[in-house]
């Protein structure tokens, strides 16, 4: 299933594509972004390998690795996830989201798009509860687009992670899914 933000032209509108679809998993998704950026806490670029490895993971679990193309069969301009919160059994209906943009699709309505997207997804899958562990609590565009689709604060983790010379904290954030606690699951 393809996705289209209807507020672009033809040519330049962002297209989402599952990345278990054949044209997506012919495409690793790069590394977005750089490595200098604190919003991933990774040290090194993962290569090719270990990000195929990471979205093959994802899918086999059934759930949704997205990627943002500029335009059908465009350039890669980002990509979003969701992953179980812990490994735990009891943590199943819980999911944590990733997004990652290429520094061209910032602030384009791309993540938002991606999220939008994800979360439905997510959400009819049976998962109730979707958290966002947020790297660096600089981070405005990554707090801002879950709050305008309906993620709360949940917590800080104070100086979690150590980049570029200081400490980074780690916001938490909290949407519920569907019937969320109200419910047992199905």
């Amino acid at each position: 299933r393809s996705v289209r933000s209807s507020s672009l032209s033809r040519e330049t509108c962002p297209m989402l594509r599952s990345a278990g679809s054949r044209r997506a998993r012919a495409r690793n998704p790069p590394s977005i972004p750089p490595p200098m950026h604190p919003s991933t806490f990774e040290l090194e670029p993962p290569g090719e390998t270990e990000m195929a490895r990471r979205r093959d993971d994802v899918l086999a679990k059934g759930l949704p690795w997205l990627v943002a193309t500029a335009g059908a069969g465009g350039a890669i301009l980002g990509y979003a996830y969701a992953n179980h919160f812990r490994p735990r059994p009891a943590y199943r209906y819980c999911l944590e989201d990733s997004i990652y943009l290429h520094p061209r699709a910032q602030h384009q309505g791309v993540g938002r798009l991606l999220l939008t997207e994800l979360l439905a997804r997510c959400e009819a899958g049976g998962a109730r509860q979707m958290l966002a562990v947020i790297g660096d609590a600089d981070n405005a565009p990554s707090i801002g687009v879950h709050q305008a689709l309906g993620f709360e604060p949940s917590g800080v983790l104070r100086a979690a992670g150590w980049k570029f010379g200081r400490w980074l904290d780690v916001v938490l954030m909290q949407r519920r899914l569907g019937a969320g606690e109200n419910t047992p699951p199905a």
